[in-house]
């Protein structure tokens, strides 16, 4: 299907890949079908989620994985089954990535990920139950954070792999 956007022109899509969110997201529960675009080649975090009914709705988001070593947590067995998960293997995570005119202060929101089934195509945003993540994660913050971690530990004299635990 040929499909009009805002941002990217009109794009070719195939309707398998169209994902649905029966509950919409929050603040755009009315919009329930999006397709995700761009990080062909995996190694880019970032993607687009384009909505496909407004072609003026696209967010940027991200794996948080790929950002965030330690990021970590459950889905609910209501939410599993909500999304008809069966195997860990099918579920896709990404975070809402917010991008200000300061780029200091791109956030992704860890609180409330994306899940996705890519079995059946079904995704919705679930909040965390827990305070350990924030809706506004500093991106480069979590960068430099990094970094300076492995800096820090190319300048110890210790096994590999030590610096990681």
């Amino acid at each position: 299907m040929l499909l009009e956007t805002k941002h990217f022109g009109k794009i070719e899509v195939d309707g398998k890949a169209v994902l649905t969110f029966d509950s919409g997201l929050p603040g755009f529960e009315h919009l329930k079908k999006f397709i995700l675009i761009g990080g062909g080649d995996g190694t880019s975090p970032f993607k687009w989620l384009q909505c496909v009914s407004d072609p003026h709705v696209a967010f940027a988001i991200a794996n948080p994985f790929m950002l965030v070593r330690d990021y970590d947590f459950e889905i609910s067995d209501e939410d599993a089954d909500r999304l008809e998960i069966e195997k860990p293997e099918e579920v896709a995570v990404y975070v809402i990535v917010v991008v200000p005119g300061d780029p200091d202060k791109m956030s992704m929101n860890l609180k409330a990920p994306l899940i996705i089934n890519s079995r059946n195509r079904r995704g919705a945003q679930i909040i965390l139950d827990t305070g350990k993540y924030t809706v506004r994660h500093y991106i480069l913050d979590e960068l430099r954070r990094q970094e300076a971690g492995a800096d820090a530990c190319a300048d110890k004299k210790k096994e590999p792999g030590d610096c990681n635990k």
